[in-house]
């Protein structure tokens, strides 16, 4: 995702928390006949409360999976404490890292955010350490962990994140001790490796002397606090330590570490790594990359890689049923009620909730979302997720969110919408003046503008296309488009191709 896209997004989850358009976590967790919520998620424990909220495990049925709902309370929220929020989002939707906490989706709840976060059942690195109380964890298992780290860091910062608060209790842990880097609330998108970072934020124990003199500072200062880290592996205590910040800072600044480091136990190549990330000159640490080259990791990086892969795999567990997953709706024409069924519903289910003052006229279903033409012709959409299903603009209203009751279009009041179409996660609607829109996802290019918008469309776009081609009917399979137009012309594209005209009776 480029710089524009990240802040194109980061402004949407600002208009979903300011707002408060997200749906609830209730009408999110929930089926629209009003079952039961467990159905979809089913509460373990709390995990932890914190000063704005707290985190729950849950089990989600979908896929038998545990998931965490992390709640944070907006009321109790200062506007920077907000914007820590709505970044961390941002960050986490644009990262995809088999060391890096997932980011499933996130819903408001009145004043309340409700964040679906992997789950690491290994606690987290701190309290590893604590847990060894005083036996040094073997080399093989530090460079285990290093490997780990400095891969998610390395994949942070080719995305041009700094993470800005990389310490032993944002590094998570499961029970096979895969490390999953978290708590992005405090990382920062920079637009170069050049570019630098001037707010001081960050734990006092690690941060970089740039940070503590006040200067500017770049991705060099997230290697110091992986030089942190690694002290507290190969020790069991911190790098530096005070009993107030001025003093820690004349620490850090000095480079007064708490002890030497072991070099009878430990080789000289992981010793003399541990100096390079906390050399006092920023230009003469190592970058991640560098890290990962060096012999003491690339050496056996293949049989790290691989026992990576064999873990994060080992997680995906397989679902508990084969029922239908495409889900399918309709209309009935004389009471105009809508029904469904598909996801996990074997037989009709009424959808109570299409409460617009309005009835529905057409009706279609994607993979995971339904949308609705009203009689009073306006476009309705909404998703159909359980869990773990990130909207990537087929719902068409300019984010990436999953509401999950109906929800009005927008971008196409005034227009009379005659007819709708979804795709697997894209869709397409006609207007009264056989115009043609379309949003979602054109990885396949199903949306028909070359890919020049890019991956995820997420509001209606007007395909200029058929402007001159007036429209009369379109129909979508998974991932293709087909186009009937007044003249009898038909259209098609999707699947790798872009629009391309057919005969009359034969779609191309």
């Amino acid at each position: 995702m480029s710089l524009e896209g990240y802040e194109r997004h980061l402004d949407s989850i600002s208009s979903d928390l300011s707002s408060g358009s997200v749906v609830s976590e209730r009408a999110a967790l929930a089926p629209f006949n009003g079952e039961e919520e467990k159905l979809h998620y089913i509460p373990i424990r709390i995990l932890g409360r914190g000063a704005f909220g707290e985190a729950t495990l849950y089990r989600r049925t979908e896929d038998n999976c545990l998931v965490v709902w992390k709640e944070v309370e907006l009321n109790s929220l200062s506007d920077k404490e907000r914007r820590d929020v709505m970044n961390e989002i941002s960050i986490l939707s644009i990262l995809e890292h088999k060391n890096i906490i997932a980011y499933f989706n996130h819903f408001m709840d009145k004043n309340t955010l409700l964040i679906e976060l992997e789950y690491c059942n290994g606690g987290n690195l701190y309290d590893k350490i604590v847990q060894q109380k005083g036996t040094l964890f073997s080399e093989e298992v530090v460079i285990w962990y290093l490997y780990q780290i400095t891969s998610a860091v390395a994949h942070i910062h080719k995305a041009g994140i700094l993470h800005r608060d990389i310490k032993t209790l944002n590094i998570f842990l499961t029970k096979t001790d895969l490390i999953k880097l978290g708590d992005y609330g405090l990382a920062k998108k920079l637009g170069s490796e050049f570019s630098m970072a001037e707010s001081c934020v960050g734990t006092p124990y690690y941060m970089s002397p740039e940070l503590c003199q006040g200067a500017k500072y770049n991705f060099k200062s997230d290697i110091w606090a992986m030089g942190c880290v690694l002290f507290e592996l190969l020790t069991l205590t911190r790098t530096f330590d005070a009993t107030n910040p001025l003093n820690l800072c004349v620490k850090i600044v000095q480079g007064n570490w708490t002890m030497e480091l072991n070099s009878d136990i430990y080789s000289s190549a992981i010793v003399k790594l541990v100096h390079e990330c906390l050399d006092q000159d920023p230009a003469k640490r190592p970058t991640a990359e560098q890290i990962l080259d060096q012999p003491l990791i690339s050496s056996c990086r293949q049989e790290l890689e691989e026992r990576v892969c064999l873990l994060n795999s080992a997680m995906k567990k397989p679902k508990l049923s084969t029922v239908s997953e495409s889900p399918v709706a309709v209309v009935t024409q004389r009471s105009r009620d809508v029904y469904y069924w598909g996801g996990g519903k074997f037989t009709p289910q009424k959808l109570d909730t299409f409460k617009a003052g309005s009835s529905a006229q057409y009706v279609c279903a994607g993979e995971n979302h339904f949308a609705v033409v009203s009689v009073e012709k306006e476009l309705y959409t909404w998703a159909n997720v359980q869990g773990g299903a990130k909207m990537v603009g087929q719902l068409g209203h300019g984010d990436q969110a999953s509401y999950r009751q109906p929800k009005k279009v927008e971008k196409l009041i005034g227009k009379a919408i005659r007819q709708v179409a979804c795709g697997a996660d894209f869709t397409a609607c006609v207007t009264d003046e056989d115009q043609m829109y379309m949003f979602g996802s054109d990885y396949y290019g199903c949306i028909g503008v070359e890919g020049e918008l890019g991956m995820e469309i997420l509001e209606p776009v007007l395909l200029e296309f058929f402007e001159e081609r007036p429209v009369r009917q379109v129909s979508c399979g998974d991932n293709h488009v087909v186009v009937l137009t007044q003249n009898g012309d038909i259209y098609s594209w999707g699947v790798g191709e872009y629009v391309t005209r057919g005969s009359r009776t034969s779609p191309h």
